[in-house]
């Protein structure tokens, strides 16, 4: 029986991150560096890659090769999936974390339901579900070697809860449906690939609970009252999630979600 230090170990091998520069994508990225693995880094924007990069290869002693993909766009996904195919041939772990949230230039997005657009809903969906169908198919799907790949998908609690409108009152924030539906979407491909990629890959998912990034004060007020942690979450707080799920500590678990949200879907 191996040790829990040989379990975790992921010494040598190899993990793409998407999002690899958002907050949430940068933790994961340095626990999966922690642990020793190599990362490959997308992100759409190569300047905060190579910031990502140096940061982490100074901390550790991995190697980081980044990718700038607009994973919004399937020619720039079916370029960086070559460009990870032709230069190696087993990918061990993928973390399927970028996700369209939007900005306050974006028309039809965090509005009242009326407004929502349907091209705004077909972005949310092409970054959100389609481009980690698209990584997982070609980088898992003619796999043969047992038990030797792992994809993590990045949901959200908003695949299952209905949103609470009154956390958003006074606020320019919103819920916007596609964000709900494409993450819904991704929690049933994660069910979907784990019996369909096992034996050989195990696929899990992570539904983060709100993580404080500098919200209206209103609203994370609300926010603490109605989790029983009472605070927001940190990126911090998804690490001991990411250990588990992408190393042989979970070697027997497939197919599942693991809600990390300070109880608030519980109440």
């Amino acid at each position: 029986m191996r040790k829990l230090e040989k379990l975790r170990n992921m010494n040598g091998k190899i993990a793409v991150i998407t999002g690899a520069t958002g907050h949430l994508g940068f933790a994961i990225c340095t626990a999966l560096a922690e642990l020793g693995a190599n990362l490959i880094l997308l992100d759409k924007n190569n300047n905060n890659l190579v910031k990502v990069k140096v940061d982490i290869e100074e901390t550790w002693d991995i190697k980081c090769i980044t990718i700038e993909c607009d994973l919004e766009v399937e020619n720039q996904r079916k370029k960086a999936i070559k460009k990870i195919t032709q230069n190696f041939k087993n990918i061990d772990c993928l973390i399927n974390n970028a996700a369209f949230v939007g900005d306050s230039d974006l028309t039809g997005w965090a509005v009242p339901f009326p407004k929502q657009s349907t091209d705004t809903w077909r972005k949310a969906m092409e970054v959100n579900l389609t481009a980690p169908f698209h990584f997982s198919r070609d980088l898992f799907g003619k796999r043969k070697t047992k038990n030797s790949g792992v994809i993590v998908n990045i949901s959200s609690i908003y695949a299952s809860l209905g949103p609470d409108w009154n956390l958003y009152e006074g606020t320019s924030m919103g819920n916007p449906s596609a964000y709900s539906a494409s993450k819904a979407g991704l929690e049933q491909l994660t069910r979907w690939l784990a019996t369909t990629l096992a034996p050989h890959t195990r696929v899990n998912a992570i539904a983060p609970g709100g993580i404080l990034r500098n919200q209206p004060q209103d609203f994370i007020n609300r926010y603490v009252q109605k989790t029983p942690m009472e605070r927001m979450a940190s990126e911090e707080d998804f690490k001991g999630a990411i250990e588990f799920l992408c190393s042989d500590l979970s070697k027997y678990m497939t197919g599942q979600v693991l809600i990390i949200d300070g109880g608030i879907s519980i109440k």
